[in-house]
């Protein structure tokens, strides 16, 4: 897979995810919810850590270390996706890992926080809420995952 139609699809999660923040942001308040089933709804929340909150009250410096932490993966994906260009599905997952830690990786650096927005639940329990680049990030490494079991040459 060429190198430039791996970061047209980066560029593409990149853009969806911003667009849908902003979305949500200019729509929600921050803590309301809008319920479209029974199992989902949409929520404006802002998480200052990671996965699952993780760090979101360490005070401050996590930003810092998340950012720096998406910078060198971002630096390492374009390396594998140059080296691999000849693996479809390696590349197709590695480039949506990519549109989605610059995704989060802007809101950041520019906001402070990771702006969430989707929120599963069943039965009173909710999924933490996520956004279009946390589920661009969970599709390509599943892809990933799937493509370690395909048979190399």
């Amino acid at each position: 897979m060429k190198l430039r139609i791996s970061l047209s699809l980066a560029l593409a999660v990149l853009v969806l995810d911003l667009i849908t923040k902003r979305w949500v942001e200019a729509t929600l308040f921050h803590g309301e919810q809008i319920p479209l089933t029974g199992f989902f709804n949409l929520v404006l929340t802002y998480n200052a850590g990671a996965a699952f909150s993780f760090l979101s009250d360490a005070g401050g410096w996590q930003r810092w270390f998340f950012s720096a932490i998406a910078i060198g993966a971002s630096i390492l994906i374009i390396y594998l996706l140059r080296k691999h260009a000849s693996e479809k599905l390696f590349c197709i997952a590695l480039s949506l890992i990519l549109g989605g830690a610059l995704g989060n990786l802007w809101d950041r650096i520019t906001l402070g926080h990771v702006v969430d927005f989707l929120d599963f639940h069943v039965a009173g329990y909710h999924w933490p809420a996520f956004n279009i680049a946390d589920s661009a990030i969970f599709l390509g490494a599943f892809g990933l995952i799937v493509d370690s079991f395909r048979r190399k040459e």
